[in-house]
């Protein structure tokens, strides 16, 4: 069997069609085709179900799947290291993100780093928390960017506790409040984010043993702040996502300080690749300077 063969039908079960993956690995489709079947005939069973939903893994599949993500991830390192022995720093980093941490934190490490590692490959895999997740224990990504709460199988560093605040629209009757209580947003109409796998606000709500008068439930984030300025209720959101809010949109602290907590998850961060914890120690002093900065802004 051949690891040409594995990255092909890993990436195709990524990108979940040919043509896709095809384009990814600068191949023609037909190379792709028959790189798959020329594996299933080595493995002497299908892999993949081609369906009009996409392409998806087959129960034997599934089974050996995992097994060529650790292959390919163990060859990845092995050529690492070997250039490390000759002084060349090379590789390749995948990394799951959100969009507040790809807009605002990794832009500036990105430039910084590609300028001391200029043949590093960084790339970016943006996700809700659920499918970061599942990236990173399938293998997928090298180390993500999560949420952490509660009890994880995942090897994790703590970064930055994000602030919970509340918005409302300008016009609102609670637009010029220094602060607001959970309590005292119990009645009024409230847009709930919906990012994903981690339900930050209800865990908050129920910690602090109130309710939401709950209307609507949005994954993205502009589109809530979108209905907020328009007057269709009020919600709340970490402040990384409120850089550039609509004069017509308030921002109003909560008593009780929720937050959440952002941090960076691996299977084992002791067993990343060469690449891999360069740049994640690339992250963790690029933040701690962003920290700084804001600290005396």
């Amino acid at each position: 069997m051949s690891i040409t063969k594995y990255a092909i039908l890993c990436t195709v079960v990524e990108v979940g069609s040919l043509t896709k993956a095809a384009t990814i690995l600068n191949l023609t489709q037909s190379a792709v085709s028959h790189a798959i079947l020329s594996l299933e005939k080595d493995c002497g069973f299908p892999l993949l179900i081609r369906a009009k939903s996409g392409i998806r893994l087959t129960t034997n599949g599934e089974r050996i799947y995992q097994y060529m993500r650790e292959i390919l991830k163990w060859q990845e390192m092995l050529q690492q290291e070997i250039d490390l022995l000759h002084g060349i720093q090379t590789g390749t980093v995948r990394i799951g993100t959100f969009t507040s941490v790809s807009s605002q934190w990794l832009p500036g490490v990105i430039k910084s780093f590609h300028q001391e590692f200029p043949a590093i490959k960084i790339k970016l895999r943006e996700g809700d928390y659920a499918e970061i997740k599942n990236w990173i224990a399938s293998g997928v990504v090298d180390f993500g960017f999560i949420t952490l709460q509660g009890k994880s199988q995942l090897d994790n560093i703590p970064l930055k506790k994000d602030r919970m605040v509340c918005i409302v629209s300008s016009e609102h009757p609670l637009a010029d409040a220094p602060s607001v209580s959970l309590t005292s947003l119990s009645n009024e109409p409230f847009i709930m984010p919906k990012w994903g796998g981690d339900d930050e606000i209800e865990t908050m709500i129920k910690e602090h043993k109130t309710k939401l008068n709950i209307k609507y439930e949005i994954a993205e984030e502009q589109a809530i702040i979108g209905m907020v300025q328009h007057g269709l209720g009020i919600s709340i959101l970490p402040e990384m996502v409120l850089s550039r809010l609509p004069d017509t949109v308030r921002v109003i602290p909560i008593e009780e300080e929720p937050y959440r907590l952002i941090g960076i998850a691996a299977p084992s961060l002791s067993e990343l690749s060469p690449a891999a914890s360069r740049f994640l120690q690339a992250i963790q002093d690029g933040l701690r300077l962003h920290l700084l900065d804001d600290s005396r802004s």
